[in-house]
């Protein structure tokens, strides 16, 4: 069925079109156009300062010419290990003007998450922060880096400094003295096609668990910046909280690039708090917030929430997990803006649909993740081959179609072709389409944990696990918690002979993972449901959790 035919054109919302022209621009060009035509406006409001777009581009061409010098050229992959800071934002932008490609690693990530996607990537370069030094340090004889540049928290705040820590080897600069050697010539400039040159590489674990770079062009992230700035309706006028983190594909778009492409001004938070995120509505007047259930929760629950005035808000999207119903009409409450539930995905961009975002339409589907954004086509095909294409009511996996949709991912053609199909990328997750063309998700990607907002992939820890010596057979699910979601849950059968605590167990996955992955119950058993394939089932036993839920209440 063509997109002009769909169902979910009857429910378009007023002054969004439902096609868009796309500029053929490399995405650094939005930050290079905003200097041009808005030199003076403020880009980026962080801690106690503020600057302006004409410094921001200036700041990526320096760091874009010492890029240069150090040898890094189009196509290179250049790595960034910082949290939300103004040098995550010099050095995305300035690495996509030399035509290399970013790969952005979460500050959550311990040594082997680093050295995985270093050494997938094959990153030469990396910018990270100074108290992550030391892990990159410990990988760096493993990978194929070359360049360290090293940057601290403190450099773009009125904070005093601490001891800087040493790193005096070879081969590793610190960020301040690259900008300033970067002053000395411009950088030059690099044909890219927006179309077919690759602008990041973001790690995702897909569908599997297992993480993979999803092939990211310029295009696909300039369509989606568009297209989103479109559905919300933003302007020049508008004030973005940039608290999502934007080493994230959802942050990286709907709250840096986004604000960039409309010079907007983005209030950037290194991580989000309560109160300071309340400040900072209320100080900046913001006016556009992407974040997630959590955030909007936790907003809610503060005890100073009526100390601060946050009317300016016009619209907040939330994305990631399902959205209360409770949590979105209080917030809307509260704030009088419209707090709009979204899908996306990395290999997505990852903005796939959104709520409309118009007062003016009579209800607000609640539990829905709303219709696809603009030149972005949706059906739901049968589990099974995922090539019937389903009727509406009727129950099966998402699939989208659109500029958004990634080339690939990195150096896996056999992933590749198993989400790739004409195309359409197959979601993973299993959802419906009512009859006026809203989405719902019924059912998340297999086996994915969701602990509060974040991904926790059960495979990841399996294979923690068994690296631990006591362990023959494991199994980790996500257990229903209701203050968090679900928590890692490992079953494991030990080895004959071998013994291990529950507190042996966590201690030795806690040292290895994320903190958000930690496992955090441990049952020992004898044996565990096995597929005649061999494969553990760990559905059997989410649903031992979940009967176990039931009983209970």
């Amino acid at each position: 069925m063509q997109i002009e035919k769909q169902p979910w054109l009857r429910s378009w919302p007023p002054d969004v079109p439902r096609k868009l022209e796309y500029p053929k621009v490399p995405l650094q060009g939005f930050l290079e156009k905003a200097a041009e035509v808005s030199p003076q406006k403020a880009a980026i409001a962080f801690a106690e300062r503020e600057i302006t777009y004409a410094e921001l581009d200036a700041l990526a061409d320096q760091f874009a010419a010492a890029l240069v010098a150090l040898g890094v050229k189009k196509g290179d992959r250049v790595a960034v290990f910082l949290p939300n800071t103004l040098q995550f934002i010099i050095a995305y932008y300035g690495s996509l003007k030399v035509g290399a490609l970013l790969t952005a690693i979460s500050p959550l990530h311990r040594e082997r998450e680093v050295e995985y996607q270093l050494k997938d990537a094959e990153a030469e370069t990396i910018v990270a922060l100074d108290t992550l030094y030391p892990i990159v340090e410990n990988v760096r004889r493993k990978t194929k880096l070359k360049n360290i540049i090293v940057t601290s928290a403190d450099e773009y705040t009125n904070k005093t400094s601490a001891a800087p820590i040493s790193i005096e080897k070879p081969n590793v600069y610190r960020f301040q003295e690259l900008l300033s050697e970067g002053k000395k010539a411009k950088p030059p400039k690099v044909h890219i096609d927006p179309e077919e040159d690759l602008a990041a590489l973001q790690y995702t674990g897909g569908t599997t668990g297992t993480a993979k770079g999803a092939m990211l062009t310029h295009m696909n992230l300039v369509s989606n910046t568009v297209a989103f700035a479109a559905w919300i309706k933003g302007s020049g006028k508008d004030t973005f909280l940039a608290a999502l983190p934007l080493f994230h594909i959802y942050g990286m778009t709907t709250s840096m690039n986004v604000p960039v492409y409309l010079a907007a001004k983005m209030v950037l938070l290194p991580r989000f708090e309560p109160v300071t995120a309340l400040e900072a509505i209320q100080r900046h007047r913001v006016t556009v917030f992407c974040g997630v259930p959590t955030m909007y929760s936790l907003l809610l629950a503060n005890p100073a929430l009526g100390n601060f005035d946050l009317t300016s808000i016009r619209v907040c999207i939330s994305g990631a997990s399902p959205l209360p119903p409770q949590v979105q009409k209080r917030f809307m409450e509260v704030t009088g803006g419209f707090l709009a539930e979204g899908y996306g995905l990395t290999e997505a961009s990852p903005v796939s649909h959104c709520n409309p975002v118009d007062k003016t339409m009579r209800t607000v589907r609640l539990g829905s993740i709303g219709l696809p954004l603009p030149d972005t086509d949706a059906r739901i095909v049968d589990v099974e081959t995922g090539e019937k294409t389903l009727e509406a009511g009727e129950t099966g996996e998402l699939a989208v179609k659109g500029p958004q949709v990634m080339k690939g991912y990195w150096r896996r053609p056999e992933e590749t072709a198993r989400v790739l199909r004409g195309g359409w990328l197959l979601t993973g997750d299993i959802a419906r389409m009512d009859e006026d063309g809203y989405f719902y998700i019924t059912d998340r990607k297999k086996d994915l944990i969701k602990y509060k907002d974040y991904s926790v992939y059960p495979r990841e820890l399996e294979d923690v696990l068994y690296e631990h010596p006591a362990v023959r057979l494991c199994a980790v699910v996500g257990k229903p918690d209701p203050l968090v979601g679900e928590i890692p849950k490992a079953f494991i059968v030990l080895k004959d002979g071998a013994k291990a605590s529950e507190t042996e167990i966590m201690e030795f996955v806690k040292e290895k993972v994320a903190p958000y992955k930690m496992i955090r119950e441990v049952e020992f058993r004898k044996e565990l449901p096995i597929s005649a394939a061999g494969k553990v089932l760990r559905r059997m036993l989410q649903e031992e959790e979940k009967q176990k839920l039931a009983n209970k209440s």
